[in-house]
């Protein structure tokens, strides 16, 4: 999807960005596919805020996702393509022979009235879901289970894509968006393709407003807070830190250090780590 521009008619609009709406069906979602969304603002169950800078927000429905594509060898058509407030890619509504609706998450290159098919037996085609064993060494994939059955959980962000480099006995070794290279189990799905909406991360949000829509609130630094609320704060006009590192608002070490814990049960199957900075 292109990008669209505005003309500075007014501060807000100055450099302001938003994805070209072209193709994409502005149409009510499938009320049988969505649930309410309760908005917990950053709060847990006592009320005390545990992520910062959330609140407000447009109200939002929750559209149920097709992440299992456990729907074996029956051929979809794509209805519609429309724009999510839960994610960052575009969704698909999939009419199936047998009668039955569901939304995926939007290939890039799909378009309306395309048909879509998962199964071992499947061709190899954009939005079609395979096993991984049934993949061509160096097919563009996108959600990616980790288990078999488990549905996918990798590459579901816009313009995401991974490839396989290697199979080897029952695995098989991708390469992430991220840079970081595992094993999965070769039974495992994965979706032909890149997520579309790839210039998610090129627009300009323009105005404040547009992040208080969004749900999020203002962020005010550290280091001009009194010292009971940050360990920044403090000191007399414009004062350092004052730390030998920076710190979170609750003591914890910032701005890149690692927080995974060792020897975590997941670290088996990680090759290479992502790439960090």
């Amino acid at each position: 999807m292109a990008i669209r521009l505005y003309r500075a008619h007014t501060p807000g609009t100055r450099n302001r960005s938003v994805p070209n709406s072209e193709g994409i069906v502005g149409s009510k979602p499938e009320k049988g596919l969505t649930r309410n969304k309760h908005s917990r603002t950053g709060r847990n169950s006592r009320g005390i805020i545990t992520s910062q800078h959330r609140g407000g927000g447009h109200k939002r429905l929750y559209r149920r996702i097709d992440s299992r594509r456990d729907k074996r060898d029956v051929y979809g058509e794509i209805k519609t393509i429309e724009y999510d407030p839960n994610r960052n890619a575009y969704i698909c509504l999939t009419n199936y022979e047998d009668g039955e609706k569901r939304y995926i998450l939007h290939p890039r290159g799909i378009e309306i009235g395309d048909t879509i098919v998962s199964g071992a037996e499947a061709p190899i085609s954009i939005g079609n879901a395979l096993p991984l064993t049934d993949m061509p060494l160096g097919t563009a994939i996108h959600n990616i289970e980790i288990k078999p059955g488990g549905g996918g959980q990798l590459v579901r962000a816009a313009g995401g894509t991974a490839k396989a480099i290697a199979k080897d006995g029952l695995l098989v070794t991708p390469k992430l968006p991220s840079g970081e290279i595992r094993l999965i189990p070769q039974k495992c799905l994965a979706t032909i393709g890149q997520i579309g909406n790839v210039e998610a991360n090129n627009l300009r949000i323009g105005k404040a407003g547009s992040k208080r829509w969004l749900g999020k609130r203002p962020k005010v630094r550290g280091v001009v807070m009194n010292p009971i609320d940050h360990p920044h704060g403090g000191g007399e006009g414009r004062a350092p830190i004052g730390r030998k590192k920076p710190l979170t608002p609750w003591g914890h070490p910032a701005l890149g250090k690692r927080s995974r814990r060792r020897n975590k049960y997941s670290d088996t199957p990680i090759l290479r780590r992502r790439k960090i900075g």
